[in-house]
């Protein structure tokens, strides 16, 4: 009988910590959204009113939602390809973590200030900060120390575009603040291109 396989649990509990604290910072976003309490002999149109003035809150709800998430599966597919716990990695990642927990606070802070500047950087330069941390990460993950001997190359490429893409993406966002700030997240749609290219030149390498 084969020699069931050796399971890394420092690894395995880096993994469910850094769960959990994504988990968490992503069910806080709606912590903020209030629902409308109205009199019972309102009209239906107030309910109607109280709901569409809760906007910039669903917009940065729904922005954030979808940050959070796509960190989540960034760092998901990192840390699949790792088979070992290294210890250099452990800062890095709760300065990730530390970053994403901050995430509900500069969501509210955005939608209750739409389209101001400042927040709109802030809210960006929170999300550039994101990015750093999760593409160092992601160098270590995938680097000589934790990545596993049977992960493929290409995958390896890819994790390391992809935190790449959304550093590129980030700094695009900030760069709009200063122009057009009430659509400076729109710059994280970049996020796709910057990564289609980075990994059309890793190919073409």
């Amino acid at each position: 009988m084969a020699a069931a396989a050796k399971t890394d649990h420092a690894l395995e509990r880096l993994v469910f910590f850094s769960d959990a604290v994504f988990a968490i910072a992503i069910t806080l976003l709606i912590i903020d959204i209030h629902a409308p309490h109205l009199s019972a002999d309102s009209p239906d149109r107030a309910y109607w009113i109280a709901l569409a003035n809760l906007w910039p809150n669903l917009i940065g709800y729904f922005i954030s939602f979808a940050v959070i998430g796509l960190f989540w599966m960034g760092h998901h597919r990192a840390f699949a390809l790792a088979a070992r716990y290294h210890p250099r990695v452990l800062g890095w990642n709760l300065a990730l973590l530390c970053t994403i927990g901050f995430m509900p606070f500069v969501t509210a802070y955005v939608a209750t200030n739409m389209f101001a500047k400042i927040p709109s950087i802030f809210y960006c330069a929170t999300l550039l900060v994101a990015a750093l941390l999760n593409m160092r990460v992601g160098r270590i993950v995938t680097g000589p120390d934790m990545v596993g001997a049977s992960a493929d190359p290409e995958a390896v490429g890819y994790v390391r575009a992809r935190g790449l893409s959304v550093v590129l993406g980030s700094a695009t966002a900030i760069a709009i603040c200063f122009v057009v700030p009430h659509i400076a997240q729109g710059g994280l749609i970049s996020i796709p291109i910057w990564r289609r290219l980075l990994t059309r030149k890793a190919k073409a390498a």
